[in-house]
């Protein structure tokens, strides 16, 4: 199983604004520095994140960008289920299905669904919340002062 950067991304997104106060608005700019991710990618993100309800955003001048959500409300699991095209992790997932001489016989398809499915089940098992509680370690590395 592999995630798209788009979901990476979005969870790096995610874990940086968790990082800050709830009041501090972020920028673009503020969060592709510190990732060193392509600006326009990040618009799109953001963009979708906002649509999801995961971030609020201000325009303006002196706009940007916070959680909507208390990070142990934002649950890691739906994170990746709402930011991942799709988990056709094999051609037979596709609706359709591409063809596969042995499908008709095939336990590989029902192995794989059931791998898939706990993988699910983990994140599920994560909130943003769980993913910083290193906040001080994560703050450093970003050269940001833990402002508590």
């Amino acid at each position: 199983m592999k995630l798209t950067n788009y979901t990476d991304y979005s969870l790096r997104v995610l874990m940086y604004l968790a990082m800050k106060n709830e009041e501090e608005l972020c920028t673009i700019q503020e969060i592709a520095e510190a990732y060193n991710i392509s600006k326009n990618h990040l618009m799109k993100i953001i963009h979708h994140l906002g649509k999801l309800g995961y971030i609020k955003t201000i325009r303006g001048r002196n706009g940007g960008f916070r959680l909507a959500k208390h990070p142990k409300d934002i649950n890691i699991g739906e994170v990746v289920s709402n930011t991942e095209d799709d988990f056709n992790i094999v051609d037979c997932f596709k609706e359709g299905g591409g063809y596969c001489s042995i499908s008709p016989s095939c336990k590989l398809k029902h192995a794989l669904n059931e791998a898939l499915q706990a993988f699910i089940n983990v994140l599920n098992g994560y909130t943003l919340e769980d993913l910083v509680t290193n906040k001080s370690d994560l703050l450093s590395l970003f050269h940001i002062q833990d402002q508590k």
